[in-house]
C-alpha cells in the first residue's frame, strides 16, 4: 500500500508563495484562481500581522487541498467524479464532473476552485507540464498531489520550489519515509481534526 502526504513544517515557512506559484504554474492554473494558497494565521487579509504595532506577530499556514484518508467531497460527489486513487491522492475525473459544485460545499478547507466561465492565462496560451490535462469551464478543480510528477517518482512540485525546505512529501505508509518520522516525531496536527476527514496533510509547529 500507498498513502503519499505531504508534512509542511511551519517554523521554515516565510510565506514566500513560491509553493502557490510553483503549484499555479505546474498545472496550468488559469487567472483568478489557485490551488494552493498561503494564508496569513490571525488575519483576514492577505500578508497582514496579528497584534497591535509595534508588537506585531506573523505566521503563514499553507493550504492546498488535505487528500483526506475519508474525504467529505468524495462522499457527495453524486457522479463519482471525485474519487480516492491507489495512491492515496483524491482526484477528479474531469470527465465526469457535472460542475454540481456539492464537493465544494462539503469540503471544509475550502480547497475547491470552480471553472465559472473559460479559463482566461495572461500568457494566452496553456503553460506548464503538458501531462497535465486542461479543464475547461464548468468542472471542479485542485490540487492532485501534481499527479503527474509522483506518478513518476516526482515529488510535487510545490516541494521541489519551497526554498526554506518546509515542505516534506513521502509515503506515510513506509515508516522509514521522511514523511513519516516527521509526523511522528514532530508533535504533528492536521486541521479540523473534529471533522473526522483524517486529512495526509499535516502541520509542525
Amino acid at each position: 500500500m500507498t498513502k503519499l502526504a505531504i508534512g509542511i513544517n511551519l517554523r521554515r515557512c516565510i510565506g514566500c508563495n513560491t509553493c502557490a506559484v510553483a503549484c499555479k504554474m505546474q498545472n496550468n492554473v488559469p487567472d483568478g484562481m489557485l490551488w494552493n494558497r498561503v494564508l496569513t494565521e490571525g488575519c483576514e487579509q492577505f500578508d497582514g500581522a496579528e497584534g497591535v504595532y509595534p508588537h506585531l506577530t506573523r505566521t503563514y499556514l499553507p493550504l492546498a487541498c488535505q487528500h483526506c484518508e475519508n474525504p467529505a467531497c468524495e462522499r457527495v460527489c453524486p457522479t463519482g467524479a471525485t474519487y480516492k486513487d491507489e495512491m492515496g491522492r483524491v482526484e477528479i475525473d474531469y470527465d465526469k464532473c457535472i460542475g454540481c459544485r456539492m464537493c465544494m460545499a462539503a469540503c471544509p478547507y475550502n480547497a475547491r476552485t470552480f471553472n465559472w466561465s473559460e479559463p482566461v492565462r495572461a500568457t494566452g496560451a496553456a503553460y506548464g507540464d503538458a501531462r497535465v490535462p486542461e479543464r475547461g469551464r464548468g468542472v471542479m478543480e485542485k490540487c492532485t498531489l501534481c499527479k503527474e510528477r509522483t506518478d513518476e517518482g516526482e515529488v510535487p512540485m510545490c516541494v521541489h520550489c519551497c526554498p526554506g525546505d518546509a515542505r516534506i512529501f513521502g509515503d506515510l505508509d513506509d515508516p522509514d519515509s521522511a514523511v513519516s518520522r516527521l509526523r511522528r516525531e514532530g508533535s504533528a496536527e492536521v486541521l479540523l481534526e473534529d471533522k473526522g476527514t483524517r486529512p495526509q496533510v499535516f502541520y509542525v509547529r
